[in-house]
Formats: C-alpha cells, structure tokens, sequence
C-alpha cells in the first residue's frame, strides 16, 4: 500500500491546500497523474503540491478549479498561500497594503516592491539569501495584484535618482525595470517622481518610509531596517511623515520631468531607448 502523507489542514495555507486539493481530486476519483493529465502537468507535480514540497501558482489554481468544478475555489486560496510565504515580519504590512486605499512611498534604494519586475525582485530578494526565493518572488508578484482591482490604492511614489542607476540583476534587468516604469507613467492611479541628485540634502536622507491611508483605519507609517519592519499608527509620527513628504514631493521632479529622466537614463546607462509601442497605457 502507498504511504500517504498526513496533512494538518489547519497548519497552515499551504497545508490546507494541499489537503483540499486532494480531497477534491479523490471526491472526483481522479488519480493525480489523470488530474495531471486534464491540467496539462505531471501527477508528481500534483501530488508534491498535495505534500506541500512545491508551491501551486496562480494559474495552477485557476485550472484545478476549471478541472474539478470548484467554483474558483483554489484560485481564491491561492492568494493566501502566497501572502504565507512573506517573511513572517512583514505579513502585516502586506496585510495593511491591501487594505489601503492611499499609499504615498520614497524609495531611496530600490524600485517599490509595488512597481518591481519579477527579475528584478528576484535580484533584489536574492541579496539576502534566502532558502526559499523562488517562493519568495512569487508573493511579491501576488502583492501586485492589488494594482489590478478595479478600484486600486491611489499610489504616489517618490524614488531617488541613485536607484535609477544602480544596475541590479544587469544592464538588461535594469532597462526592463525602468521601462516598467514608465509603463506606469499613464496610470490613472499612480504617479511617479524622482528626486534628482541636484535637489541635494533633502526631508528623507534617514531612509525610505512608507504611509498608508484608509477608509476607517488610522494611517500608518512603516519603516524597516536591516532585518524587520516597523508599523505606527502615533499621530504624531504621522504627522511629521507626511510633512516630510510634502518636502520631498515639491524638490522632486514632476511627474512628466521624472518621465523624461528615467528614459534618458535608460538610455545612457543601459543602452535603450523605448519606442512607441512599448509604452503602454494603462
């Protein structure tokens, strides 16, 4: 008799799709490689999802449900599978993101998690070695999600020029990253600047922050440091937050001069310049 592994549905996310998973597919009296077979991938895949030794993806989910008749029952847990593989520290920014309804960001080192590409996530999620990055640049990639509501978070981004030109992941990374940004030029919920290195000193030579608004909630101020995040809700932290953003918004570029800025250094630094059809409107 095959050994079958044991799953505690109530240990986490991942555990509890994966038990679901295999209820489902035994309910339909399909064995994984027929389940595999109808989703296009190999039983081993199903049943290494089954035991939790891979990750399910997004589109994963998505033919399981059209397979076995769910009701977009995976396709929904899925997002909480993979908001589960986000260092424990920061599940409850991620949680407060998506909750927002105004994000208003600066970013003194790298693009906004936000605005990433997936190489370039993964590049910048490498740096600290993780066991798991693989893992990791898929919830990254799902926090983007919330830019694709119907409503999303009206988001302002304040980047410093000095991330334009550091070459994470390689010139090539780079030139797509910078070109996702200017995809994003358009967007009717978003704006972008850059403060440029001749506006000098400036409100924020401590660090990037962050500040979130909500319909009901207190706003919130999170920072991080080396190894975690911080959250605040203490009106006065806020206070001074936004004041500092109010600084840093009017010593950076507007919005179409951030847009010229992030093309020529593109241009310079990476070797492209995006031609008109690459520029798209959201």
């Amino acid at each position: 008799m095959a050994n079958i592994h044991a799953l505690d549905p109530s240990a986490s996310p991942l555990d509890y799709y994966g038990w679901e998973l295999r209820r489902q597919r035994e309910a339909a009296c399909l064995k994984q490689g027929q389940l595999g077979e109808i989703i296009f991938c190999t039983g081993s895949l199903i049943g290494q999802i089954e035991t939790t030794k891979k990750l399910p993806t997004r589109d994963f989910s998505e033919r399981v449900d059209a397979a076995l008749g769910t009701g977009g029952m995976f396709s929904r847990l899925i997002g909480l599978v993979l908001r589960s593989q986000l260092p424990a520290w920061f599940q409850p920014y991620a949680d407060m993101e998506a909750k927002a309804t105004y994000i208003s960001t600066y970013q003194a080192q790298v693009v906004y998690g936000l605005l990433q590409t997936e190489e370039y996530a993964r590049a910048v999620l490498a740096t600290g070695m993780p066991d798991d990055l693989e893992n990791q640049v898929a919830a990254r990639m799902e926090r983007q999600r919330i830019l694709e509501r119907e409503h999303p978070p009206l988001l302002w981004v304040v980047l410093d020029e000095a991330l334009l030109h550091r070459p994470i992941g390689g010139r090539d990374v780079m030139r797509r990253q910078l070109l996702r940004l200017l995809e994003f030029a358009d967007h009717r919920w978003m704006r972008i600047q850059v403060l440029p290195f001749a506006a000098g000193e400036h409100a924020s030579l401590d660090g990037s922050f962050t500040t979130m608004r909500f319909d009901s909630d207190p706003d919130i101020v999170y920072t991080e440091d080396i190894v975690s995040g911080h959250m605040t809700a203490s009106p006065d932290t806020v206070k001074e937050a936004a004041l500092r953003y109010a600084h840093l918004q009017a010593t950076a570029l507007s919005v179409e001069e951030s847009a010229a800025l992030i093309t020529r250094v593109m241009e310079e630094c990476y070797g492209d310049r995006p031609r008109p059809e690459e520029r798209a409107v959201a």
